[in-house]
């Protein structure tokens, strides 16, 4: 009896001993499968955002937009002319797409400059200066966004369809503090505008680093440091209303 008790308790011994090898063995292998579902994920992963940004790979060079002057002005052109009028004074608007003083100015004064602009009294030059995002204005950076729409139309179907696309952007300016409507909103915005915008070029932000370059160039050379900044003949004007800017056209034409 004792050594079949012995018998039992060693086959009980080392039944156990097998058991836990094969739950070991077993534990091993749902460990590995695990791992090997991770890393997929995490190669699946890594290949999605890569071909994301692949599909869209951010602009790093400074391109000119078609149309645009080499020191990064956007000229008004009249509706059936070929080039703006010449040895008229000269209004210079720097504006920014975020900036709400930009669009109290763009209502109540935009539309008269066109006008001269149109009557050949002026010449009239937009010159982009997106500066509000650096300073909290969007958190998508929509400022440098909008401003590289009304250059894509630009580049892709000239100054009238900038107008438009300008046009549009200050009529459904969204707040500062929050964040800007998305790439696809800009290109909708544009299409209800009559203007067709490349995809690939808002997305790809084409013009965002000339859009970059422009401000500095503001700073730099022209000592802008906000918007709306506007020039007569290159000298500033300091009070924005109608009246003075007019005066200020005036004492330019007398020269």
């Amino acid at each position: 009896m004792t050594n079949d008790r012995k018998n039992r308790a060693a086959r009980a011994e080392q039944m156990r001993k097998e058991r836990e090898k094969a739950e070991r063995r077993q534990r091993n292998i749902i460990s590995v499968v695990i791992v090997a579902i991770v890393v997929v994920l995490i190669g699946v992963g890594a290949w999605a955002v890569t071909a994301a940004q692949n599909a869209n790979p951010k602009e790093t060079e400074v391109i000119q937009p078609e149309g645009a002057l080499e020191d990064f002005g956007v000229p008004y052109v009249p509706a059936g002319a070929e080039t703006p009028a010449e040895d008229v004074p000269t209004v210079e608007i720097f504006e920014d797409f975020l900036c709400p003083y930009c669009q109290q100015f763009e209502q109540t004064s935009g539309e008269v400059l066109r006008a001269q602009a149109d009557a050949g009294e002026i010449e009239l030059v937009y010159r982009p200066f997106s500066f509000l995002d650096a300073m909290g204005g969007s958190t998508n950076e929509y400022s440098l966004r909008a401003t590289n729409l009304a250059m894509c139309a630009l580049d892709n179907e000239g100054p009238e369809a900038f107008q438009a696309v300008h046009d549009a952007l200050y009529a459904n300016q969204p707040s500062e503090g929050g964040a800007g409507p998305s790439d696809d909103e800009l290109l909708t915005l544009a299409e209800d505008a009559g203007v067709n915008v490349p995809e690939e070029c808002v997305k790809q932000e084409r013009f965002v680093p000339w859009v970059k370059a422009a401000r500095e160039h503001g700073q730099d050379e022209r000592g802008v440091s906000g918007t709306p900044t506007v020039f007569v003949d290159g000298e500033e004007v300091e009070d924005l209303t109608g009246q003075a800017i007019a005066d200020a056209i005036e004492a330019a034409r007398q020269g």
